[in-house]
C-alpha cells in the first residue's frame, strides 16, 4: 500500500521477522585509529586529557563510531536485510527516518595501530508507536566493533521511520517586538518616520550606534543625531537555517552592515537570494512594513 501506513498483524510479523538478522557483515574500519584522527576529534570536542597524547595515547572511548565510518561512499559491508526492512517501511508509508538515540558500551581501549573490524544487527523493530512527528517504528541495529579480534566495544543505533503527522496550518506568528527604552526611543521614533538616525557626541563629535548613554571615546552625555544617507556594504554575514523561529522563513541572510557613515548595525540583506549576499555588496537602505504596529529598517542588496 504505496504512501498508507499498513498496521496490520501481519505486517507486524514481517517488520519482526527482521530481527536478528545481519545489518552490516564483515565491515572493515577505512584507516586504522590513528594520531591525527584523535587529534582533530580532541581540538573539535575541546578535550586536553592527556591520555590522547604522547606513546601510550589511546583513543577517546566516544570515538568508537567514527573508527567505522565510510564516509559519502557506499557501505559495500551494508546486507541486503537491512536494505529490504528499510524499502519495505518505505514502501508501508514510514517514508520518514529521524535518528533518535545512540548507546555505546566500552570494553577496551583502542590504539593508534589498531585495525577495526565490525559486524551489525538487527537487533529490534518496535511495534507500531505514535510521535509527534508521526506514527512509526523504531528500528535499532547494534554494531560489534573489533580490534585485532578482540570485542573492542559496541555502538547501538536507533531510527525512526515514520508518517509525517498532518499539520493543521497555523496563522502566522507577529514578528518579534524591538525593546525600546529611553536610550533607543530616539532611534526607533526616527524609523517611525522612515530616517535612521545615528548618535553623534557633541564633545567629540564620534558617531555611535548602537545607541548609548554616553560616548565612548570621550565620556561626553551630549549628544545629537545625523540621518544616515542609506548607503552602504556588507561586512559580514550569516544564512539562517536552523533552528526555525515561528515569524521567520529560513533560510535569510542576516548581514552587519557598514553605513557610510562609518558605523556598523545587523540588519535582513533583503532583495537577493541569501545564496548571493557577499562580504563587500553594496546595500541601500528601505524601511518594510511587517504589519499594522511595526517598520523595520532592512537593506536590499545591489548586484553588480
Amino acid at each position: 500500500m504505496n504512501g498508507e501506513p499498513e498496521v496490520h498483524e501481519e505486517f507486524e510479523a514481517r517488520l519482526k521477522a527482521y530481527e536478528g538478522r545481519p545489518a552490516a557483515a564483515t565491515g572493515v574500519g577505512r584507516d586504522p585509529v590513528n594520531e591525527p584522527m584523535i587529534r582533530h576529534w580532541c581540538e573539535a570536542m575541546g578535550d586536553t586529557s592527556p591520555a590522547y597524547t604522547g606513546p601510550d595515547a589511546i583513543a577517546p572511548p566516544t570515538m568508537l563510531q567514527a573508527w567505522t565510518m565510510a564516509g559519502l561512499s557506499h557501505r559495500p559491508e551494508r546486507t541486503a536485510a537491512y536494505d529490504e526492512l528499510l524499502r519495505l517501511l518505505d514502501e508501508s508509508g514510514y517514508d520518514a527516518v529521524v535518528a533518535t538515540d545512540c548507546e555505546q558500551e566500552y570494553l577496551r581501549p583502542l590504539r593508534p595501530g589498531d585495525e577495526i573490524t565490525f559486524d551489525s544487527v538487527i537487533e529490534s523493530v518496535s511495534d507500531l508507536k505514535t510521535t509527534k512527528l508521526g506514527a512509526g517504528h523504531f528500528v535499532t541495529t547494534r554494531t560489534d566493533i573489533r580490534a585485532g579480534g578482540e570485542l573492542a566495544g559496541t555502538h547501538r543505533f536507533r531510527i525512526l521511520k515514520y508518517a509525517p503527522a498532518r499539520r493543521s496550518r497555523r496563522p502566522k506568528e507577529p514578528r518579534p517586538r524591538p525593546v525600546i527604552n529611553r536610550d533607543n526611543v530616539g532611534f526607533w521614533e526616527g524609523v517611525a518616520r522612515h530616517e535612521l538616525l545615528i548618535q553623534r557626541c557633541t564633545g567629540c563629535g564620534d558617531l555611535r550606534f548602537p545607541w548609548l548613554p554616553g560616548c565612548n571615546s570621550c565620556g561626553c552625555l551630549e549628544w545629537d543625531t545625523v540621518e544616515a544617507s542609506g548607503e552602504g556594504t556588507v561586512y559580514s554575514y550569516v544564512v539562517m537555517h536552523h533552528p526555525p523561529f515561528p515569524a521567520f522563513e529560513p533560510p535569510y541572510a542576516v548581514g552587519l552592515i557598514e553605513l557610510a557613515e562609518g558605523v556598523r548595525m545587523v540588519s535582513n540583506v533583503v532583495g537577493v537570494p541569501y545564496d548571493k549576499v557577499r562580504i563587500g555588496m553594496p546595500v541601500r537602505l528601505e524601511f518594510r512594513r511587517y504589519d499594522d504596529a511595526l517598520v523595520l529598517p532592512v537593506f536590499q542588496g545591489v548586484t553588480r
